[in-house]
């Protein structure tokens, strides 16, 4: 019955990679679920009490000062709109002179956008759409050409300790040129690993350095290390903001160099999760075809 039924209608049965795709997005599906969940039950409640807190203490702050809270929410308003422009309650470094904008187009091409920073003219809005397009595919282009520079390292390394091993007169006579077949690629897992080692270094190595010109603790550098390598940049946390960073040449320097590393090797090994997330996803599609044969 179920060959029938393939004979018969073979343009109902998808491909492997039709099927994986659908499969893929069933589990990102149910894992963003799942997280919603998570996510909430932890947070929910501190969002419950921070919002009666802050009701509290505007009302505290209204009967103190003799204000009303209708315009007292009216001048936060205004001041939630100027902070798009830069304006905070402690004076920070400048938003928008050259190295404040160099900052700038940095999350732009690398697609942190911590949000700290935003376009406030027409002009400069309508001009970031065009400039985004261009920088973030030639940011991802680099990140790929620096994956496969990795790759093509690691390949090195193996062939060289393949040789080392075997010997100078027990080798073939390949050269290094040659190292392209699969006894000398490093295995997705090899890379995975020494990208993950990698980032770890670099995160760890940043946190540091974070922990002491930020004045955060080591687990929130951690943290927003994270989320800037990743890309996410929620922007609860932004480095090289403070007004005495302007003066310290060094570590703006130090600043970039550490988001570019870090996000080329988060990166990477992102790219190279996801091959073993496909290599998951075709070990399950055999055994629900196994299965369905049976």
């Amino acid at each position: 019955m179920k060959k029938d039924f393939s004979c018969c209608c073979p343009s109902l049965i998808p491909s492997r990679e039709t099927a994986c795709f659908y499969l893929l997005f069933v589990l990102i599906a149910l894992y963003m679920l799942a997280g919603a969940a998570i996510f909430s039950s932890l947070e929910r409640p501190a969002e419950l009490q921070a919002h009666q807190l802050w009701e509290t203490r505007l009302k505290d702050f209204s009967q103190e000062h003799n204000v009303s809270c209708e315009d007292l929410k009216s001048l936060l308003r205004h001041y939630e709109e100027a902070r798009t422009a830069g304006i905070r309650t402690e004076r920070g470094r400048a938003l928008w002179d050259i190295p404040g904008a160099f900052y700038f187009v940095g999350t732009v091409v690398s697609t942190i956008g911590f949000g700290v920073t935003a376009p406030s003219t027409v002009t400069g809005k309508i001009l970031l759409v065009f400039y985004g397009l261009l920088g973030c595919s030639a940011a991802i282009l680099f990140f790929n050409l620096f994956l496969e520079r990795v790759i093509k390292l690691l390949s090195l390394l193996i062939f060289w300790c393949q040789r080392w091993r075997k010997g100078p007169g027990r080798l073939d006579s390949r050269s290094s040129d040659t190292i392209s077949n699969e006894e000398g690629n490093p295995s997705v897992y090899q890379v995975t690993l020494i990208l993950f080692v990698a980032v770890l270094l670099v995160a760890c190595g940043a946190a540091s350095l974070y922990s002491v010109m930020e004045g955060w603790t080591y687990l929130e550098s951690l943290y927003f290390c994270f989320v800037a390598f990743s890309t996410v940049g929620f922007g609860d946390f932004v480095s090289g903001q403070r007004e005495h960073h302007a003066d310290s040449q060094g570590y703006q320097v130090a600043n970039c160099l550490m988001m570019l590393l870090g996000v080329c090797c988060t990166y990477s090994l992102f790219n190279a999760i996801s091959v073993i997330i496909k290599q998951g996803l075709n070990w399950m599609l055999r055994t629900l075809a196994w299965m369905y044969s049976a």
